[in-house]
């Protein structure tokens, strides 16, 4: 399928033919500025630092997208399958877990960061799909606007159903536009892609990600991650000819 395929390079992707009266367009408009870097963000290395402290070093709306993929406390509270520290849950468990109001920490210094009509792609799981985000956009700038399905093409943990999907939420800051802002019109709403086991233990499709970031952002821009766990939007960033700039607290 396409989703396990690399984005293909702005060159060569075709012309979108649109109407001047419709919200769609194949250009971007819409530029970041050059932010003023403090001393140790490097950008394109895998920083080791706290990342509401990374949030809160950077410039105010500087950067066009941002990713954000918690490790949420909330489904080792609810949900005890059983498993969890061992096998290869042990490195789930491991990981350091963020609370619900950690996460809208996270969120509102993301917000601080984008610039107007900026992105944020946010990773959350069958549970926070059906419960909902809301609270955690409270007293931000940030609006849902779509919603990506991750095919893992394996099947996971469940009591009932076994989980063999991820979601990506697509937020935006205000004023929410698409036109001149998002540029790629031809990625799927499912996408199918599967990460290697080893490593992290929660990889992210690098397929996906550099498609997204090929869509609102534009060559040479920083994209930012401040819980980066495998760096794999860094490497979605080295695919698509963007900078990133992210943290994990494990470096």
């Amino acid at each position: 399928m396409a989703g396990s395929q690399p984005p293909q390079a702005e060159a060569e992707r075709p012309a979108v033919q649109v109407s001047s009266r419709t919200v769609f367009s194949g250009e971007r408009t819409l530029t970041a500025p050059e932010p003023d870097l403090g001393p140790g963000l490097v950008p394109d290395t895998r920083l080791k630092m706290d990342g509401l402290a990374f949030l809160t070093s950077l410039p105010v709306a500087s950067m066009a997208a941002a990713f954000l993929d918690p490790q949420y406390r909330g489904v080792l509270d609810k949900m005890a399958y059983g498993n969890e520290g061992k096998s290869r849950e042990r490195a789930r468990v491991a990981l350091p877990q963020m609370a619900e109001d950690q996460i809208t920490r996270f969120v509102a210094g993301i917000d601080r960061c984008l610039i107007p009509s900026g992105h944020l792609f946010l990773w959350i799981d069958k549970f926070h799909l059906c419960t909902g985000i809301g609270p955690w956009l409270e007293g931000t700038s940030l609006e849902t606007v779509d919603l990506l399905t991750w095919d893992k093409q394996r099947m996971g943990m469940g009591y009932r159903t076994r989980r063999q999907a991820e979601y990506l939420a697509v937020l935006q800051k205000s004023p929410k536009r698409a036109k001149g802002v998002w540029s790629v019109h031809n990625i799927p709403d499912v996408w199918s892609e599967k990460v290697p086991r080893s490593g992290h233990a929660h990889r992210k499709p690098v397929g996906l990600q550099a498609e997204l970031i090929a869509a609102v952002t534009s060559k040479g821009d920083i994209v930012i991650d401040p819980a980066a766990g495998s760096f794999s939007v860094m490497d979605a960033c080295r695919r698509t000819g963007r900078r990133f700039l992210g943290c994990d607290i494990n470096g």
